[in-house]
């Protein structure tokens, strides 16, 4: 396979994994397209390379700089804004788990505490299945909250000697 033909899959493949990251299709896309590039892009080579809309365009670009997945920089004498991926893909890693756990976990946490103030007859078997299941839940999402906000705090080597650690 040449370079060409690898860009390109490599560029539509992120894009089919980009909704199991929460985010669509063309965001996706232009992420990858802004991690291999050797250069900065402007919205019009990302226009041009990706087939889309100056609208579709801009509206990812600012959604991949509200994820802080992509930055904006400015050359000297230009006029365009030019758009730039972050490349280490441990801080990538972490800046989905952090925007997935923001968006998916955090509302998740915030119902089960509304849910968990209930009331209800103790003796009533609805109820007690009811406020069983919710303290299960709000158990593990709070361990979980707390292994996601070590994981989004962490560097990538004690990342690492710790997953290793567990797989002994």
């Amino acid at each position: 396979m040449n370079l060409p033909e690898a860009r390109e899959k490599f560029i539509q493949s992120w894009g089919s994994l980009g909704s199991q990251w929460g985010i669509n299709k063309t965001m996706a896309q232009i992420h990858a397209l802004l991690l291999i590039s050797a250069e900065p892009l402007t919205t019009e080579e990302v226009m041009e390379e990706l087939q889309v809309s100056r609208g579709n365009a801009n509206i990812n670009l600012r959604e991949l700089i509200n994820w802080q997945l992509v930055r904006r920089e400015t050359k000297a004498g230009e006029r365009k804004d030019f758009f730039v991926a972050e490349k280490d893909m441990w801080t990538v890693f972490r800046l989905i788990f952090k925007e997935r756990k923001k968006r998916e976990i955090d509302p998740m946490i915030q119902i089960i505490h509304q849910l968990s103030d209930v009331k209800g007859d103790k003796k009533n078997p609805e109820y007690k299945v009811f406020s069983e299941v919710l303290k299960d839940l709000n158990t593990l999402t709070n361990k979980g909250d707390k292994m996601m906000d070590l994981v989004i705090k962490s560097d990538e080597s004690w990342f690492l000697n710790t997953f290793i650690k567990l797989m002994r």
